[in-house]
This record gives structure tokens, sequence and C-alpha cells, in this order.
């Protein structure tokens, strides 16, 4: 799953296992009694943090691990087993690629938990190893053979009959051979240089061709265009969904692709690449045509993991190594294909509905689903979605409303991650040919939908709409769409802010919070966002919404001093924060404090997180949960109890340096008493939840819960599609 993905990701149970269809509140707060220690701590020593990249990977181990739960349906592990794949992939192209460019370039810089990236790709090196060859245990020892019993096979070449080995030399001869082109080495033909990701196999030969070459090794690069995984006709595989690898077809006929030498062997391997793009922003003029350039170079980056077969002879593999110039701590041997992603095309077999999750309908709220006029019910009251249990459409509503409504002016949108041909971007094309002014801020360096960016930009300056790149230094990720409109000689704002992307489709698999308000304050403070975005000057003063590089970081750090100032009177202080990833350095330090003078910290951090709880006398008042389950945790929800006050805020941004200082992002507040206890119900189901949390520990290790005692088993998504969706029961 791309992690701003999962690719990071796309992950409940089946069938909720739930107590009731209540979500029960937290019981009061009790003010913790401080554990002051002897000596006060350092809070910059560096035992207190966790690495980042080290806790990056805890979370794709965490991924991997519900492979094996059976509590989901098994194509759905399989999806899980797939994710961890995904994101290792980016997890070595972005990660592991950025600390060896540090060593590199002998720039190494170590974080504040004190680690030097040599010693961090030390300790990723057997994590990796060690998890990548669990991976390919559970695969082939659990889920093949499961999948098998469902008549879902993946048939080796030991076991192909007479009448499979025909076929696949048949389409062997008529697919694949026309289409691949094998590399002899030698002088005149090095070592192909090859493209990130891609399949390729490397061929060892006996005798001499036709001009008198014989040394000997060859190589095989699979085109893209290749499917990795071929259907086997009913009538050839029998019953069932049969498929059988190109990898092993390729085995099977790379004699035929070298007429007259002899193969003594045939081994995949695939090469990881940096896939980080680098664009000197401050000496370029043109980003987008910058940006255009740079595209091609991310498939032949450095070198930074070889994957290769487990039957490849050593002398191979150290020849491999040798031409990439890596190491053999960066050597995987795997038991299976070496492209496992690309098992995601079986995941959703039509054939096999019982195997998969069960299909629902978000929910779209009473007050919107017989409205004629979303702007009407807008303008009377804020409206709270959870998506994906309550639907997107009333945001995709909007905007087509907006881009008809002759009253409309102008809508102005940032556009992080949205699709070239999505529902938003359609409804923005209209409305601009429909003669509303409509300005786009496109990030075009959201990190792999650079290219679907550059194409959107093209598509909406070809409507007529004006199409800003952000600001230079500063990556726009803030959720915020603007709509002007004429009302009774006035004009009115709409806004809406989120904490996910306008993407329908991810929709589906994140969790996150949309606001539709027509506020007054922060429809003022939105449209200065935009001011600031899209023309120059200083920084405006906002009534309501928060925005970073400005005032974001700083009010998290003002409202988490007051629960601590407030715990030190000796009154009831909460904070309740979820959000993806937790490494800022400073706000880290002020949970501690924070901790330390009683404030009950509860943290729901979805991947990394560089804080170590339940440390005596520094963190023992702060407890951290991961959720992992159907869908891809993304909402960012931050409460604090504040004398009663409640206050709560959402917004586009994780508590780490890079949303929080180098990035464009917004914080917006949840008003009213309703909402406020809506919020505060939601986030106590992920508190209570038993089945699918996994607690960090002081050691950095995280432990799953489960139902202790009398505890009814507890699942915060389960909770939340059974309460607020509708289950298309007839699908099966």
């Amino acid at each position: 799953m791309n992690t701003e993905g999962l690719t990071d990701s796309e992950l409940l149970d089946p069938q909720p296992v739930v107590a009731d269809l209540v979500v029960e509140t937290q019981p009061p707060v009790e003010v913790p009694t401080p554990a002051p220690p002897l000596v006060v701590p350092n809070l910059d020593d560096s035992s207190l943090y966790i690495h980042r990249e080290l806790s990056q990977l805890q979370f794709n181990i965490r991924v991997l691990e519900q492979a094996l739960d059976e509590s989901y349906p098994l194509l759905e592990r399989l999806k899980f087993l797939l994710i961890f794949s995904s994101n290792l992939d980016e997890f070595f192209e972005i990660r592991v690629a950025g600390l060896k460019k540090q060593i590199n370039f002998a720039r190494e810089q170590a974080g504040a938990d004190g680690l030097q990236p040599h010693q961090a790709l030390a300790r990723i090196s057997e994590l990796t190893h060690e998890q990548v060859s669990r991976q390919y245990a559970i695969l082939n020892e659990t889920l093949l053979p499961e999948l098998e019993k469902h008549q879902v096979r993946f048939i080796r070449r030991r076991h192909w009959n007479t009448k499979l080995k025909s076929w696949v030399r048949r389409y062997f001869r008529d697919e694949i051979a026309p289409i691949i082109t094998p590399i002899g080495l030698d002088p005149t033909h090095p070592f192909p240089l090859l493209v990130n990701k891609s399949l390729n196999f490397i061929v060892e030969l006996e005798g001499v061709d036709a001009f008198g070459r014989d040394s000997g090794l060859a190589i095989i690069p699979a085109p893209r265009l290749l499917p990795r995984i071929i259907r086997v006709p009913e009538e050839v595989g029998g019953a069932g969904d049969n498929y059988v690898f190109l990898s092993s077809m390729i085995h099977a006929h790379a004699d035929d692709l070298f007429q007259g030498m002899k193969v003594k062997g045939c081994y995949q391997f695939r090469l990881t690449r940096n896939a980080d793009l680098s664009v000197d922003t401050e000496d370029v003029e043109d980003l987008a045509r910058a940006l255009r350039g740079e595209l091609f170079s991310r498939r032949y980056g450095d070198a930074v993991r070889l994957e290769v077969v487990d039957s490849c002879p050593k002398n191979l593999s150290d020849y491999l190594l040798k031409q990439f110039g890596l190491a053999e701590t960066e050597l995987y041997q795997v038991n299976g294909p070496v492209n496992l992603t690309r098992l995601f095309s079986i995941t959703g077999l039509a054939s096999h509905p019982e195997l998969q999750y069960l299909p629902f309908t978000p929910v779209i709220p009473k007050l919107l689903q017989n409205s004629e006029n979303i702007f009407s019910v807008i303008s009377k009251q804020d409206i709270l979605l959870l998506h994906p249990f309550e639907s997107f459409t009333p945001v995709v509503d909007l905007l087509r409303q907006a881009a008809k409504d002759p009253h409309v002016l102008a809508i102005k949108q940032t556009l992080y991650r949205s699709g070239v041909n999505s529902e938003i971007v359609d409804a923005l094309v209209e409305a601009a040919r429909n003669g509303k002014e409509v300005t786009a801020v496109i990030e075009l360096r959201a990190r792999f939908d650079e290219e679907s960016n550059l194409a959107l930009a093209s598509r909406l300056q070809a409507a007529g709409a004006v199409v800003i790149y952000g600001v230079v230094g500063f990556k726009t990720h803030a959720k915020m769409m603007l709509i002007l409109r004429r009302e009774n000689g006035d004009i009115v704002r709409y806004a809406h802010l989120g904490t996910g992307n306008y993407h329908a489709g991810n929709a589906r698999l994140y969790t996150d919070y949309s606001l539709l308000t027509a506020d007054v304050a922060l429809g003022e403070d939105v449209s200065k966002m935009f001011s600031q975005l899209i023309g120059m000057g200083k920084t405006l003063r906002m009534k309501k919404l928060l925005h970073a590089p400005f005032t974001l970081k700083k009010t998290l750090l003002d409202l988490i001093a007051r629960e601590t100032h407030l715990a030190s009177e000796g009154k009831p202080a909460h904070i309740i924060a979820k959000f993806n990833s937790l490494t800022d350095a400073k706000i880290i330090r002020a949970l501690y404090k924070a901790s330390q003078t009683g404030v009950k910290i509860d943290l729901v951090v979805r991947g990394m997180c560089c804080l170590r709880p339940g440390i005596p006398g520094v963190s023992h008042n702060i407890q951290v949960r991961s959720i992992i389950g159907r869908f891809l945790e993304h909402t960012r929800v931050f409460y604090f109890l504040s004398e009663g006050e409640e206050k709560i805020y959402m917004s586009s941004a994780d508590w780490m340096e890079r949303n929080l200082d180098k990035r464009v992002e917004t914080g917006f507040p949840v008003e009213g008493k309703k909402l406020i206890l809506r919020v505060k119900k939601e986030l106590d189901a992920y508190l209570t939840d038993n089945t699918h949390s996994w607690i960090l520990q002081p050691d950095g290790r995280y432990l799953r819960s489960s139902p202790t005692g009398n505890q009814h088993p507890r699942s915060a998504q389960a909770g939340l599609l059974d309460k607020l969706t509708v289950p298309l029961v007839s699908a099966r």
C-alpha cells in the first residue's frame, strides 16, 4: 500500500465482534499521580527516542502479522502480505536510499535517538532479512495451501502434467518469446541498465555461439507489459482458478532463447533503486518542466537492494552484487517470486466473494439525502463526515453543484493526490468551462503521483482553470476547498476542510474526516490561506484556522503546555491525539513534560512513533497504540480537555518535522457540543479497541491487545462499520 499509499496499504475484521452497537465513552478522567524520579531526567537523552526508520519498519511488520489473522477472509490475508511487500519497496526506495545517501556523501546525521545512519542500516538489514524470510514462509506454508483448498492454485513446474506443459510451450512461443530480448554479456554487450523493480533473469550458459562468443552469462529482462501470473484455461488446468507464474514459463523455456547453447541455470532477480526525486527548487525556473526531466531518472537511481531466488548459486549472486555496487547484507534470497506485489491481481477474484470482505454502502447523512441544494443545508449547520463509513459523495456533490450553479462565482482548491480522471477533477473542469473562476493549487511533488499531477495540471489548464504549483520549498499538503457564491447581493463562502486527499477511491479505503462549513470566520481564514499560496505578502492573521509552517506547531505546543500547567495545579488534564506518525522531537519533549506533571496522554499512532511510552518518571502517563485493520487509519484528530472546555482540532498534518515546519498544512476546530461529543465517542472507540490495536512498549516492541477477564471483544473499525454503514448482504 503507497504508504500516503499502501500502499503504504488498504487495510477490519470481516464480521464485527463488538459487544454492542453503542460506542462507549471512557470513564471520567482521573488525574494520574506524578511519579517524579529522584533525578530529573534529561529529555535530550537519546535513549528516550526511537529511530524513525526502525519505527516505520515495525509498522510494516504489524501489517505482515495480519496475514496470520484467521478472523480476516483468506484473500484479504493475502492482500496484507502483499501490502507488506509494497510498503517494503517504498521503504527501500525512499528511507533506506536516504540513509545510504547520507553515508555516501559523508553527511551522516543522527536524530534525537542518537543512531547514526550506518548503525540504523545494520539494524534494518537484520530485521528485514528476518521478516522477508518469514513472509515467504507464511505464503508458502500457510496462505497458498489454504487457497488450494478453495481451488485457487499456483501450479509449480514440478507439478505440470503433459497437457499443461504443452499449453505452456504454446503460450511461451506465441506470447512471450516474441517480446523478450535476451542480452548476452561480453565486451560489446556490457551489463544492461535495468529499470527499478523490474523482473530479470540471470542465465548461466555453456557453449559457443555463432560468433564464437562464450562469456557464459546472459540477462533476460521481462518486459513490464507481460503479466506476472497467467491464468490457465479450465480445460487445461481443471476446475477452479489455476495460475502459472511468468517466471516459471521463462525458466522452463530459457533454452529456446539461446539456440545451440546449453542453459545450465536460469535465476530470477529484482533490483530496487533510489526512487526519491531530487529537484533543487531554488535553481528551477519551471518546476513542471524540471520534474518531467527527473521522472525518467527515478527508474535508474542508485541501487539499494537486490532480491534473488534462493536457488541462485553464490557465484552468480556475488556477480550481481558487484555489478550493482551492493554489499552482501543488501542481498535478499527469497523462496518464491521476487515480485510478489503482482499477486494483487488475484485478490479480488469474482469467483470467490466469500474469501473477501463483505461489501458495504457508506451512509449519506439524512440532512443531505433528499436535499436538492447542498448549500442551503451547509448554511444552517456544519456537516462532519467520517469516511469510509460515511460517503465521500457529498464532497463531490458540493463541487458538482458549484460547477452548475449560476450564483457561484469562484472555486479554489488544493490537490495533492486526486488522479487525472477523478469526479473531483471532472467537476473542476466543468466549472471552468461554465465560466467560473477556478483556481487549483496542485502539489507536483506528491511522491509517486508527480506524473499524474503533471497530467492533471495540463487538463485543468486546457479547461481554462488557473493552476498554481504551491510555494517553492514547501509542499502544499493542506486539504481545502473554497466556493464563493453570491446570495442576496453578498458573497458567501463555503468551505471543505479535510484530513485526507480529494480522491474518491482512497475515501473507500482510508479513514478520514471531512468538514463542510459556511462558518464566516473559517471561510475568511481559508480565503486568506489561498491568498498566501497564490499571491505574495506577509503572514495573515487567522481567527480559527491553524496553518503550518506558521501557527500550527506553536498552537499545538501551547495546548500541550496548557494541559501541563493544569495538571501541575492538581486539575484533571487529558490529551488524545490520533495521526499517522510522531517524529517531531519538540512535540515529544513537550509530551514527556506533560506526562511528568500528571497529564493523561492517549496516542493512536498508525505508523512511525519515536516516543517511548511507559518510562517511569518520564512517560509513565503516556500510552501509544496502533490500529491495523481493514481500512488504513488516516484521520488526524487532536483532543485537549482544557479544563472542561474540550478543544478538538482536525488536521492535514502529522506530528512530524516535515509537516509542521516544511509543509503548508491546516488545522481546523470542531465546534459545537454535538460534534465534539461525537468525535470524542469515535476517539474512545479506538482507545477501547482490544482486537486490532497494538500497544507500544518502552523498548520499541508492539504487543497486540486481546480481551482480558470479562472484557468483550471490541474492534473500532468493526463498530463504526456496524453503526454507520449498510452491509450488502445480497452480494454473497
